[in-house]
């Protein structure tokens, strides 16, 4: 309870700190459009040559980009900005004041900072998605809701654990931001499905960046692909990035001496 607490207080001020930049909304929506354009634009291109990509169809492509803007806007609306305010206090020493709040550091640092004009992202792969079951014409029914629900929520924990432990290098690492950057562009990959790259590229955003799991998997619930052995496999590793991530985590706050210290 007192963890909700934490989180909801720091979510009212984080909406209450966007509210005074308003325009930022509106930078936000025409940044969001304009990527939109940009993803429909090439996925008219690809299917002027050809019927389907990978075995994926135009409708199912599109609710590959529908999750692919749906996550990135929870990316960049809580991830994010969390593990960038983690990264500089890490490196100016200012990761002090966390610490002598009572409550578990790992929590404080993970819900501090909140993008509300991000959320249009979130919106818009909404859109996109309800778009693209349209297209498809065949419906949601309850094991694709609830498959699609699961994945969704598992999908974003791994990319968190993910930042966490990229984000922790900074107690060992001074130039983090190439990291970030280089995330940013694998994170890039995911607007189509993972299957139709080559064998090493397919593992890398499957196991060691979860791109695969936090996008693809999502989809093939909307599209009827998914499977009870996928979504088991998916539990499995956010349960294993979950402790990796803490165990992580815990290593590099031992290592951590900051402006007291």
């Amino acid at each position: 309870m007192n963890i909700l607490r934490l989180v909801w207080t720091f979510l009212r001020v984080g909406i209450l700190n966007e509210m005074q930049y308003r325009v930022n909304f509106f930078i936000q929506l025409l940044q969001s459009f304009i990527a939109l354009g940009v993803g429909l634009v090439g996925l008219t291109l690809v299917f002027s040559h050809t019927t389907d990509l990978g075995g994926w169809s135009r409708p199912e492509l599109l609710a590959v980009m529908g999750v692919h803007i749906l996550m990135g806007g929870v990316i960049n609306a809580i991830i994010q900005p969390n593990m960038q305010t983690l990264m500089g206090d890490i490196q100016e020493g200012t990761l002090d004041y966390a610490l002598t709040k009572p409550a578990d550091l790992q929590v404080i640092v993970s819900v501090r900072e909140f993008r509300l004009w991000q959320l249009v992202d979130v919106i818009m792969g909404i859109v996109v998605m309800g778009w693209a079951v349209a297209e498809l014409q065949e419906g949601i029914g309850l094991w694709s809701a609830l498959g699609f629900s699961a994945a969704i929520l598992m999908g974003a924990m791994m990319i968190y654990c993910f930042w966490l432990m990229l984000t922790t290098t900074a107690f060992w690492v001074v130039r983090v931001h190439e990291m970030v950057n280089l995330f940013q562009g694998v994170y890039a990959a995911g607007r189509w499905p993972v299957g139709i790259y080559p064998d090493w590229l397919r593992s890398t955003l499957t196991f060691l960046v979860p791109v695969a799991f936090a996008v693809t998997i999502p989809a093939e619930a909307l599209t009827g692909r998914l499977t009870p052995l996928t979504l088991a496999g998916a539990a499995a590793l956010t349960i294993f990035f979950a402790f990796l991530a803490r165990g992580v985590w815990v290593l590099g706050v031992r290592n951590y001496s900051g402006a007291s210290a």
